[in-house]
């Protein structure tokens, strides 16, 4: 077997936006992998097929990311192929051209398009389609306009390309650009009449849609403003005959994360946000069609979130993880640090689905019949299948990697802090030699509410592969373990630095090894902050590398994509009530005691945490004469580490590798 090499990752393949065709005998997916020499990823359509357990490429040029099933042998996928409308994209005009292939054979055909940029879709009947689709209230409706006008109009768009007028917060998003009086706007789309009918208004964004079974209904999740948008959201029912928009919601001030039909009910999934803030756990709840009669169907016992929080830098793409089928609400949930696929009814009823430790990286249920992506060990995302209990490997598109690579297991360590159980892991090289000291590399998770767990994670497995012991832990602030594990409002850099620092005391103490003199962090986001702090703390680490950092509560309110919201909801205060408060709790504020050689990794349009996060760091040090690097990533956002350019990823694990290399290796 070869030691893993850093660009090992450029050939690993994702998988993601897993959907059963409607007989349940077949499972679509789309698989990505990495183009470094154009710079890009490439993306198909396969589909698995049950009765031949076989595998097949359904699209070949690179460029299908989503689809629905038409029908059995049927598809419907998005997608620019014609050179005409590739002249159209590239004149900025908002049309989506839809594809239609059979799984019998010949070509995709263009079967319709829709005039705006659509985010998601579902076919009502034959002739009308739901959509999601992309809304500027300053923009014309081009559509509507005549040959001369369009031309005209966007002559001007061309024009207006270098001014950015702004009247609301937030007006930029992470991954999205500037979003100022945009929103996601619901549809129907009747294709032979090429008649698009807009449901919400112009200022309100639609977050979930979904049909009742016999779809003469839609629930929706919504959210209105004009000037701030605020931290909560709206249930709305429309009758698509009727042509009658239905408001639900059930309290004030309430943010639902999800809503579906389940029988003759609406069963949605929400908090009120007053007991731990933002990040509180959601509960289930179930509500007559009317509106009336909600009903809150879990109790106080079900503490955990209903997405999956396990970290890996090996995924890419979207999949669904809440799906209605039959009398059941399936959904995942992360406990501990694995992520399982659970179902409800509307009594209130979870039974857990699966029970093999790892990530549930999305799924479909069509007839109880459940296939999911997942990471299992140390293999790579495949596609399984879950028949009872049994989980059933359908691909090995990664199964070179644990075949012809050394792998280091992580070794798991739980400890008691304050009365909390903390877990972490940690990975020795792979060709360890007993007797040899070796230098070591402390990872900390972004969030803070998300988790490490025991499965892939490339750059950790390549530091153990050139020397380095690697060791992580889920500090409070983490998924995981319920609301009070996880809130550290007001607390941070204080109970979770605690953790962090005890647990490195307890893996130097077990692992003797470890060279204590040449020890290294880094993370990013959350975990940029606490590498920002953990600097301007203590000594102890050799050198440091901060990634999409936090540096500055203040100028972070003021600048970023959540900073007006998320700042206050999680450090209990804004520049005007408190600023003392989220001066303490800010790493540039002890800048003035760092001596840890640092470098910083940022992203141009990173605006979740926002390039000057990492400018005032680095000049903070430079100012007082510590070694510092700062390396900025054009053209990249907060997503870097995750779904970055190839390029761009190869050069960041370079970076930090390099530098780690330079000041712990002798």
């Amino acid at each position: 077997m070869e030691n893993l090499k850093l660009e090992d990752f450029t050939k690993y393949k994702f998988l993601s936006g897993i959907r059963l065709s409607p007989d349940g005998k077949k499972t679509g997916f789309v698989l990505h992998q990495m183009d470094v020499e154009e710079n890009k990823y490439l993306s198909n359509i396969y589909v698995y097929k049950e009765d031949s357990n076989s595998c097949i490429k359904l699209t070949s040029l690179d460029q299908e990311r989503s689809f629905i099933w038409k029908d059995d042998e049927t598809m419907i996928f998005p997608a620019i192929r014609g050179k005409k409308d590739k002249e159209r994209k590239e004149k900025k005009e908002e049309f989506t051209a839809f594809y239609e292939i059979s799984l019998l054979g010949g070509e995709a055909n263009k079967a319709f398009e829709v005039p705006l940029n659509v985010r998601t879709f579902e076919f009502i009947d034959e002739d009308n389609l739901l959509v999601i689709g992309d809304f500027d209230s300053t923009k014309p409706k081009l559509d509507e306009l005549t040959k001369e006008e369009k031309e005209k109009a966007l002559k001007k768009l061309e024009e207006d390309k270098d001014y950015e007028v702004l009247d609301e917060i937030p007006f930029w998003y992470n991954g999205a650009g500037f979003t100022n009086k945009k929103r996601s706007r619901l549809y129907i789309y009747n294709i032979k009449d090429e008649k698009l009918t807009p449901i919400t208004d112009e200022f309100t964004n639609v977050e979930i849609a979904k049909l009742n079974k016999d779809k003469s209904k839609i629930i929706m999740i919504t959210s209105s403003y004009t000037d701030k948008m605020q931290i909560k959201s709206d249930l709305h029912l429309y009758h698509i005959k009727e042509e009658a928009l239905e408001k639900l919601t059930h309290e004030d001030v309430f943010s639902y994360s999800y809503a579906d039909f389940l029988g003759d009910k609406i069963i949605f999934a929400g908090k009120d946000m007053k007991s731990y803030g933002i990040n509180e756990n959601p509960h289930f709840y179930l509500m007559d069609l009317d509106g009336i009669n909600v009903k809150r169907i879990t109790d106080d016992s079900f503490d955990c979130g209903i997405r999956n929080s396990v970290g890996s830098d090996c995924r890419f793409g979207a999949s669904r993880s809440m799906v209605v089928d039959g009398e059941y609400l399936y959904f995942v949930t992360t406990e501990g640090y694995n992520s399982y696929i659970n179902r409800i009814d509307e009594k209130g009823k979870i039974e857990n689905l699966t029970k093999d430790n790892g990530s549930i990286d999305g799924f479909d249920v069509v007839d109880e019949k459940i296939s999911f992506i997942g990471l299992r060990g140390l293999r790579l995302q495949e596609l399984y299948a879950l028949r009872g209990k049994e989980e059933i490997q359908l691909t090995s598109f990664n199964e070179w990697v644990i075949k012809e690579r050394k792998l280091s297991k992580p070794e798991h360590i739980s400890f008691e802090n304050d009365g909390f159980t903390i877990d972490g892991w940690v990975m020795k090289p792979v060709d360890f030699e007993e007797g040899k000291k070796y230098p070591a590399i402390l990872n900390i998770h972004g969030g803070p509410k998300t988790v490490y767990g025991e499965v892939f994670f490339h750059e950790m497995q390549y530091w153990a592969n050139i020397g380095y012991v690697v060791f992580f832990c889920n500090p409070r602030g983490s998924d995981g373990k319920g609301n009070e594990f996880a809130d550290i409002r007001g607390k941070y850099g204080t109970v979770d630095y605690d953790d962090i620092m005890r647990f490195t005391e307890i893996v130097l103490e077990k692992y003797p090894f470890i060279d204590w003199e040449n020890i290294g962090v880094t993370g990013g986001s959350y975990g940029g902050f606490m590498t920002n702090w953990i600097i301007g703390h203590t000594s102890w680490f050799k050198a440091a590398v901060s990634q999409r950092s936090i540096s500055n509560w203040i100028s972070k309110f003021g600048t970023t994509d959540i900073g007006y919201f998320f700042v206050e909801d999680q450090q209990a205060a804004t520049p005007w009530s408190n600023v003392e408060k989220l001066w303490f709790h800010s790493p540039m504020k002890y800048a003035d005691r760092i001596t840890t050689p640092t470098l910083f990794i940022h992203s141009e349009e990173d605006y979740r945490c926002w390039l000057p996060e990492g400018i005032q760091m680095f000049t903070s040090l430079k100012y007082h004469g510590v070694d510092s690097r700062l390396v900025i990533f054009k053209g990249e956002n907060h997503e870097l580490s995750r779904s970055g350019k190839p390029k761009h990823r190869i050069r960041r694990l370079e970076e930090i590798t390099n530098w780690f290399n330079k000041y712990l290796k002798k």
